[in-house]
This record gives structure tokens, sequence and C-alpha cells, in this order.
């Protein structure tokens, strides 16, 4: 997820390059959840005198037991809550894979997309994980909006691929295919999105008299009630979520996929800047997971293994 320097972000770029290559199983519940550290998000704890990686991490983490990860956890499949209210998508998976080499647990932490990075940058949080787009914007701590310095920037370590998808209410596209399309068109969005940003890119270009309404939502639920209520045209999510949310809605009756999804770009794990011994733990866990098959694994539980990265980046967003 971003805008302007947190997730899902920036006028160009976004989550998965081959349409129709999520198929996922079950009909999960997309339900959100409050603020708050879920203590029920089962990512194990390895013993660190037996984990691979745990000498990798810094002194007070691997002393602590515990990496704490902001997370907007309401934008399934990356990251939700199922029926018994339990933290569970790709993200979650990952997680627990990547603390058993570590010896650690990650436990999520709810919190709005658009607020994570500021949650980081104020300790609360000791990386954040929420499918957030790896943007230069974003590294080096610049509005993608405005062109201003609004922080140091964090450094990602990043671990899938993705792009971003336009969907309608099912039976009824509005004639809408491509971006251009949604001229004249209300468009809901999470806010500080991808999608957001290229929306607000796109309304530059509309003709006079015919921009995009856009309406912007703390969280993709919010918007796609509204979509499904008839107050918008279309939705816009990375695709892997647009995907998901066409598939599971009322059953597969509420949402259709238009048009091709665009910029695919890499989802990071943000960390602070100066946390280098920590970024360095983490993507040496995610190489090991990528090399010990745990990786693809979870890319097939939640049929999104179109995305799959060949090994973990230090900042490879553009």
């Amino acid at each position: 997820m971003t805008a302007s320097t947190t997730r899902r972000t920036t006028a160009a770029r976004s989550r998965l390059a081959a349409a129709g290559a999520i198929a996922v199983a079950g009909a999960l519940l997309l339900t959100g959840c409050g603020d708050q550290t879920d203590k029920g998000s089962d990512s194990s704890t390895a013993d660190s005198s037996t984990a691979p990686l745990a000498d990798r991490l810094p002194a007070d983490i691997r002393k602590a037991g515990v990496i704490k990860v902001g997370s907007d956890i309401a934008y399934a499949p990356v990251e939700f809550k199922d029926g018994s209210g339990k933290t569970v998508g790709i993200d979650p998976d990952l997680a627990d894979a990547m603390g058993k080499q570590l010896g650690v647990k990650f436990e999520f932490e709810n919190g709005t997309f658009d607020t994570l990075l500021g949650g980081l940058r104020s300790n609360r949080y000791d990386i954040a994980m929420s499918a957030m787009t790896d943007t230069k914007a974003r590294q080096e701590g610049v509005d993608s909006e405005t062109g201003k310095k609004v922080g140091e920037g964090v450094d990602f370590v990043d671990y899938f691929t993705a792009g971003v998808s336009i969907y309608t209410k099912k039976g009824d596209d509005q004639g809408i295919k491509t971006w251009a399309d949604l001229c004249g068109k209300k468009l809901v969005v999470q806010r500080g999105t991808v999608s957001h940003d290229l929306a607000k890119a796109e309304a530059e270009k509309c003709p006079a008299g015919r921009t995009i309404a856009i309406e912007s939502y703390d969280n993709d639920q919010q918007a796609q009630t509204r979509l499904r209520a008839g107050g918008a045209d279309a939705g816009s999510s990375d695709f892997p979520v647009a995907a998901y949310a066409v598939k599971t809605s009322g059953g597969g009756k509420d949402f259709q996929l238009v048009g091709e999804q665009v910029d695919a770009a890499p989802y990071g794990i943000a960390v602070a800047k100066d946390d280098t011994e920590l970024r360095d733990a983490l993507k040496a866990a995610l190489d090991a997971v990528i090399e010990n098959g745990d990786y693809q694994k979870v890319l097939e539980k939640w049929g999104v293994t179109e995305g799959a990265v060949k090994e973990a980046t230090i900042n490879g967003g553009k």
C-alpha cells in the first residue's frame, strides 16, 4: 500500500505482473480490526539458541525475543483477520517462517496504512510490513505529491512484486478499461496507497470538467463497501488484493477486474535507516526461507506465486 511516503505508493508502480495469477482458496472473511497488538498472530518463536540466524539480530531484539511489526491488518490476502480474529495472510506467514530462522516472534500491531512509517520513526514499531511498495520517495523520506522532505526515509528489504488493478461492480464496468477511462468517474481507494497516487496523477491529465472524483478511505475494505453500495464507479488496489476481493466478496458476485494491472514494483519491509543490523538480519532470513522452500509454500498457499522473487533485495524500488 502507499501515498506520499507510506505505502502501498507513488505514481508509477505497484503489485504483480500477470492477470489471473491469483487463485485464493476459501472465502476467508475480509474483516478489519482495532489498533492494537495482535497477540494471536501465530508467528512462532524458535529457540534463539538453535535458530540459525539468531546471532544476526541486534542484541536488544534478540533478548526481547520479539520484532514489533506495524501493519494495516485489513488488506486481504496480504494481512487480515480471519473469522476467529487471528491475523493471517501472506505477510504473517512469511514473518512466521523468518522468525524460525531468527529465533524471535514477529508481533503484528494494527494501524492505518498512512501512519505506519510515522510509527516506525517514533519507535512504536521495529519494522513496517504491510504490502508496502518500495519507492525512492519513501527511501529518501520525500512526500511523493509535494516533493518535500518529510522524514529521514527508510530502508526496504524487498520480498515480493505486485502491480495495481482497477475493479468495478460485477456486470457494470462503466466502460472502464484503462486509467484514462476514469476521467469523469468516481473512484474509491485506500488513502496513501499507490492506487491513490496513480489516481491523483491521472486526474491531472483529464480534460477540463471531466476530472476523476477520488474518494479515499482509511482502509481498502471501506472503499470496497462504498463501491458495493453504488457510491462510486470503480475502485483500485494492488492486484492481489483486488483479485481476492473479486473472488470472495459476495461469493464472487460483487466485483470484477477491468483492464490490465499496471506499474509492477516490489513490496518491501521498512526498517529505520540507522537500523542496518536488523535490516541485514531480515534480508538473511528472507534469503534463507527462499532457499529452503518455505517462501514458495507461502505464495502457493495464497495463490500469488507470480509475484515471487528469487532473492531478497535492499532498496530495489525506483
